[in-house]
């Protein structure tokens, strides 16, 4: 990358998540049709990283560091957006920097990780250019802008709990209804944020997901009133409600409890949500001493959140890898979107 006297440079990072319950409550319209939803995730430190530096011309470059892929144009209203990296494109083109930029984005999860890391990469694209053009858009429009281009760039409905758990970070309820989306804080205590992330073990099961694939089929199934579709979702809002109420309480015997519920209901809801490899992780985790386990995103592969019985921890650690897990080491983000000039 180029540097020109009197560019400006401006870097922004957001942390992932890792989904507790509710998901897929956050998808539009499926929380309208289910009278409302609630998802509950914890912001993780696997962070998503975007630099930007203006140029002396027009032109644009696109570089991702994990992926290695780059693309560049002439200017802004050239970028195709049908390429690799073109979900980068589309949304450099909506925010539209007034000069030529050079932008380097690096997501530290490994891809098809099922912790919202494309989401939480817009949101920090869209916070550094909101930063470079000077505009000062209130951060929520993040999301709504987000949540819309991500759904031109796959043809399908798309959630909103990615965009919000990479906006605020912590550990949080976000409400979904006619009205929109409102966020609480379900653990504000460091102390207690320390021993809920103690408890929780982080996998990558070696299997990628795509996520719009699952929530498409199991919003269909929903709208077709598929059998069994509706109660399951009926569930799963019921667990994260109950979970909310667990969180506030800091009940995490309870909690344990909960979140096997929410992976029992939610196997149920589309074919391809577990698969024989996953199965035998969890079984391996609760042979040695795990209260729970469940799979991140919408299923199918990507990451698995385990919760641990108190001083089991490295004994479901080794059962996880002895089962062909990669643990994945993190602590809960205590903060959301950070810019800053440099």
């Amino acid at each position: 990358m180029l540097w020109q006297e009197g560019s400006m440079i401006v870097e922004a990072r957001t942390p992932t998540r890792i989904d507790l319950s509710g998901g897929t409550l956050d998808l539009y319209p499926l929380y309208l049709f289910a009278g409302g939803g609630i998802t509950n995730n914890a912001a993780i430190d696997l962070w998503s990283e975007v630099r930007i530096e203006t140029r002396a011309d027009s032109q644009v470059r696109l570089k991702s560091v994990d992926t290695g892929q780059e693309l560049a144009a002439c200017c802004v209203a050239e970028l195709p957006v049908d390429r690799e990296l073109g979900f980068v494109a589309r949304v450099v083109k909506f925010y539209a920097p007034r000069t030529g930029v050079d932008v380097i984005t690096n997501n530290r999860p490994p891809h098809g990780s099922g912790l919202g890391a494309s989401s939480a990469l817009l949101i920090a694209l869209s916070g550094a250019l909101d930063r470079l053009n000077g505009t000062g858009m209130d951060p929520a429009l993040f999301v709504e802008y987000g949540a819309n281009l991500e759904a031109q760039a796959i043809e399908i409905p798309t959630g909103k709990q990615d965009y919000l758990a990479a906006l605020y970070g912590g550990v949080n309820a976000f409400h979904f209804d006619v009205r929109g989306w409102e966020r609480e804080q379900l653990i504000r205590d460091e102390e207690k944020l320390r021993a809920f992330e103690e408890r929780i073990v982080l996998t990558f099961t070696g299997e990628t997901h795509f996520s719009g694939t699952s929530n498409w089929n199991m919003l269909k199934r929903y709208i077709d009133n598929a059998p069994g579709s509706r109660e399951n979702m009926g569930r799963i809002k019921q667990v994260a409600q109950e979970m909310r109420e667990a969180l506030l309480a800091f009940d995490l015997g309870r909690f344990g409890e909960l979140l096997a519920r929410e992976w029992e209901s939610r196997k149920r809801l589309a074919d391809g949500v577990t698969t024989p490899a996953i199965d035998r992780m969890v079984e391996a985790a609760a042979s040695a001493g795990a209260a729970a386990s469940k799979i991140c995103g919408a299923g199918g592969g990507g990451c698995m959140i385990t919760f641990v019985e108190p001083g089991r921890r490295k004994a479901v650690e080794a059962a996880l890898e002895g089962a062909g897990a990669t643990l994945m080491p993190f602590r809960i983000a205590r903060e959301g979107l950070t810019v800053k000039e440099v």
